[in-house]
């Protein structure tokens, strides 16, 4: 009696010790009693029964996934591969255990599956520059294939397209010209817009001729300035016209004060005579 008391102790104790397990903060253990569910252990010191429960650790983090690249065909019939990452967490432990096999390599798999759907049914143009909408896309297909295993995708990034060569050659030469286009159309739009400004000012400068005047001996000036070589120019009759308005008027003045008496003089002259 006295030696099978320390034995049942020693048995009580190891059974009591291979039941033992902790569970850290972000794991929760899924507890099966002979095959059937009987609920879900929070962190901590926990103890099963050895033999006739089983527990099932799964990790309550964040996951990243990166999808592998995918061979895709667009719409518009153009070769490319397409990479992915995956952000998700499980939610609800007992769903993650139950309701599928294996739970990372299920939704690695569907995303798989998904991207090359949603990005087959896209185009060139929209897969390159509407990428906040192909994520919020994906994102929403794979969170609700996933949401009976407990499940929750947050976020789905599309990480990187790779085009063929010939693709990225016609790409590059397509984005050339737009840029000369571009270049060109500025450029005819200040062209434009100096001819704008010179019939403005030539506008003005008509309604003035002395404005017209003064430009012009300002630009001989600025000539004068910048080179010292002899330049020849033609004089404009109109800054020389008030000159020949003042003589033409004193001469027309004089001639007129002298013409009566010329010809007062000679037909006095026959009257003498006769």
């Amino acid at each position: 009696m006295s030696i099978g008391l320390p034995i049942l102790i020693a048995i009580v104790a190891i059974f009591g010790f291979l039941g033992i397990r902790i569970l850290t903060e972000y794991e929760r253990g899924v507890v099966f009693r002979l095959g059937r569910y009987v609920g879900v252990r929070p962190a901590g010191l926990q103890w099963i029964i050895p033999g006739i429960d089983r527990m099932v650790r799964i990790g309550l983090r964040e996951i990243v996934m990166d999808v592998p690249p995918q061979e895709v065909i667009t719409r518009d019939n153009v070769s490319v591969k397409v990479n992915a990452v995956l952000y998700f967490r499980v939610l609800h432990p007992e769903k993650a255990v139950i309701q599928v096999e294996n739970y990372l390599y299920g939704t690695s798999q569907l995303s798989q599956t998904t991207l090359r759907s949603v990005c087959g049914q896209a185009e060139l143009d929209d897969l390159l520059s509407e990428r906040e909408t192909i994520n919020q896309k994906l994102q929403e297909i794979i969170d609700l294939q996933t949401e009976p295993w407990g499940v929750k995708v947050r976020a789905v990034e599309v990480k990187q397209i790779d085009l063929p060569t010939e693709m990225q050659r016609a790409m590059a030469k397509q984005a050339e010209a737009e840029r000369e286009k571009r270049a060109k159309v500025i450029h005819a739009d200040g062209e434009f817009q100096a001819a704008q400004r010179l019939a403005d000012a030539s506008r003005v400068l008509s309604s003035e001729p002395s404005a017209l005047q003064l430009r012009y001996l300002q630009t001989l000036s600025e000539i004068a300035t910048e080179n010292s070589s002899t330049t020849i120019f033609p004089i404009p009759i109109d800054i020389l016209r008030p000159f020949y308005t003042n003589l033409g008027d004193n001469a027309a003045r004089s001639a007129g004060g002298a013409a009566p008496a010329t010809i007062s003089e000679a037909e006095a002259e026959p009257e003498s005579e006769s």
